[in-house]
């Protein structure tokens, strides 16, 4: 997609779909009639819009659209208003989404996007161009009768007379946040059967050498090297080898510290291992390896943007698969750290990789971790699929999450690692169980399982098991892999650069 910014009169604009935002200014107290506000000063579009605006046809609710031809005293062919819930980059971002999936089937592929007036215009550019990159993927790599709709030039439009340069930068960082995020949905989108361990580290690594970041990627006697038992114990009942992805972000004149450790859970297809999963469901397995695709996404993103800060980037990939050589309920296996586990459920395997990612993050300098994974199912019964669950260690480490999210839009909600749940983990044979044995505050219970491999170090673990996946399609996004969290982990590696 073909971006531009430019400063002129909407009226003035020639495009073949002009799009224009508008809010319903109603005091909550008198909701009979809507009071649609046009967020821009334009008196052309104003007029061109009167008539619609003043039938109460058009609620102006989030992502509502109606579409006008032939536009008077307009130079675009048609406009598009698209309403808002509330003024706020959120908001406009969905909205930018919805306009993109609104044009794609009606074959137009060029559209503009004016910036709302009441909002920072860079901050507003920036969600517009994230929002329209979102709204252009589609999943249906493999349909034989596939036809490209994607969306060729977009041009973001300022009032005349706005200063451009503080645009461009928002547009800029649109781009690259928005093609890191897609990258990450076209990752998890490949099957199992395409994307196994290996073409994930090859994927990540050619990602890194068009970027110009370091990367390695190691296999099964790295991981005996190091003795990782963990992992290892995940990997050995696929005939899939592992692959331990280590990308690295090291900008000239960055401090020694801090050092900020990404790392994903990259379980490319989980059948559950020998605690197998119902098959009902088990072919959206593939997305598994969402926490590492996120964190390969912002590796992309932050390679670009280029914060002060260095960063290491830690993906386990690996298939969980049930075999006569596969990890049994009842083993014991030994992380990097030197904890032995007792296995009490082979499905609960991403907190095994992660165990020994974070340890090997530590080793090789991390100073602050984060960890992204769609790691239980007892956070989307928690939370739904409106926040992911997000955990800490420590309240200045979660200060900089917070400012991170705020900014990118995405939602999390803070979730307790106090000692007494720790009870719920302990093994009578070994020091710690890979699950808690019940039903009970799972998400806990799992985040209290990796804060025993970061030890004292600052840390927050993300669980994204509810949003890494769209079940349904959105006006803003199709169903499917979301790329969910790239853009946080991005600001929040950010903000330690700045």
């Amino acid at each position: 997609m073909k971006t531009k910014v430019i400063s002129a009169k909407l009226d003035r604009v020639a495009s073949q779909l002009l799009v224009v935002f508008a809010l319903d200014t109603a005091e909550k107290k008198q909701p009979a009639k809507p009071a649609i506000k046009l967020l821009t000063a334009n008196s052309g579009v104003a007029k061109a819009t009167a008539t619609i605006l003043g039938s109460g046809e058009f609620a102006a609710g989030s992502c509502d659209t109606v579409l006008l031809h032939a536009p008077a005293g307009c130079k675009a062919e048609r406009i598009l208003l698209v309403g808002l819930g509330k003024l706020t980059t959120a908001e406009v971002r969905k909205a930018a989404g919805a306009a993109v999936r609104f044009a794609k089937p009606r074959k137009l592929r060029e559209l503009s996007l004016a910036i709302p007036e009441g909002l920072d215009a860079a901050a507003a550019t920036r969600a517009l161009v994230e929002g329209a990159y979102i709204g252009d993927f589609d999943p249906d790599t493999y349909r034989s009768d596939r036809k490209d709709q994607s969306i060729e030039q977009l041009t973001i439009v300022a009032a005349g007379g706005v200063k451009e340069a503080p645009l461009e930068a928002g547009l800029r960082e649109g781009v690259i946040l928005g093609e890191a995020q897609n990258f990450a949905r076209s990752l998890v989108n490949e099957p199992g059967n395409v994307m196994t361990p290996t073409v994930l580290g090859q994927k990540a690594a050619e990602m890194c050498a068009q970027y110009g970041l370091s990367c390695e990627v190691y296999g099964a006697d790295k991981l005996k090297e190091l003795k990782m038992g963990a992992f290892w114990g995940v990997t050995k009942g696929s005939q899939e080898p592992p692959a331990l992805i280590v990308m690295s972000y090291e900008p000239k004149g960055a401090p020694a510290t801090p050092v900020l450790g990404l790392v994903g859970k990259g379980i490319t297809f989980d059948t559950g291992g020998i605690s197998i999963k119902p098959a009902d469901g088990m072919e959206k397995m593939k997305y598994d390896m969402a926490g590492g695709a996120a964190m390969i996404g912002a590796m992309q993103a932050i390679a670009q943007l280029k914060p002060a800060v260095k960063v290491i980037g830690i993906v386990c990939a690996a298939e969980n698969m049930p075999s006569g050589t596969a990890m049994k309920p009842g083993d014991i296996q030994i992380a990097m750290s030197g904890k032995s586990i007792e296995i009490i459920n082979t499905d609960a395997e991403g907190r095994l990789v992660l165990a020994d990612g974070l340890a090997y993050a530590r080793q090789l300098g991390a100073t602050h971790l984060i960890d992204a994974a769609t790691l239980t199912g007892a956070c989307v019964v928690a939370l739904g699929m409106v926040n992911a669950g997000s955990f800490s260690n420590d309240d200045e480490t979660y200060r900089h999450f917070t400012d991170a999210f705020q900014i990118s839009g995405e939602r999390f909600w803070r979730l307790p690692v106090e000692d007494d749940y720790k009870e719920f983990i302990k093994s009578n044979i070994a020091d710690i169980m890979n699950t808690g044995g019940s039903r009970w505050g799972g998400a806990i219970t799992a985040a209290m399982f990796l804060k025993e491999f970061v030890e004292d170090t600052p840390w927050i673990h993300l669980d994204i098991a509810g949003l890494a996946w769209t079940e349904e399609q959105k006006p803003w996004m199709a169903k499917g892999p979301s790329g969910f969290a790239v853009r946080t982990i991005t600001e929040w590696v950010r903000s330690y650069g700045k």
